[in-house]
């Protein structure tokens, strides 16, 4: 009886899982600075950053979903652009991790490739 082959794609979605969770967690750091600059500091914006870091910790478990990493995506999204709403930090932070995001994609796309190809470590034998 042979063991079954891991599924590399597994581990990608892992890493796209930790990365959300890591992103939570410095959203939820905005909230340490948004009294201190401009007029953040209100209900809105502090439910905002809140309801952010919630959706992302959420979709880190969404994403073994077809549909998981598009979740992902528009969260990139919604946080530059409340980043730019309430605090500009946060705004650079969603840019800073949708270049991150980016390079998991493009990380994937290979990992992707050499599978095809039957080029992985674990298909050969």
């Amino acid at each position: 009886m042979t063991a079954p082959v891991p599924d590399p794609m597994k581990g990608i979605r892992g890493v796209f899982a930790a990365t959300l969770v890591l992103e939570a967690i410095v959203v939820l750091l905005a909230l340490l600075v948004l009294p201190k600059f401009g007029g953040g500091a209100t209900p809105l914006g502090v439910g905002v950053i809140l309801g952010i870091a919630v959706l992302m910790i959420v979709g880190s478990g969404l994403q073994r979903r077809s549909w998981g990493l598009k979740f992902a995506l528009v969260l990139q999204a919604l946080t530059i652009v409340a980043g730019f709403v309430f605090v500009t930090a946060l705004g650079v932070m969603g840019i800073v991790f949708a270049l991150v995001f980016g390079g998991l994609i493009l990380m994937r796309r290979d990992v992707a490739q050499k599978m095809a190809r039957g080029e992985l470590p674990s298909q050969q034998g």
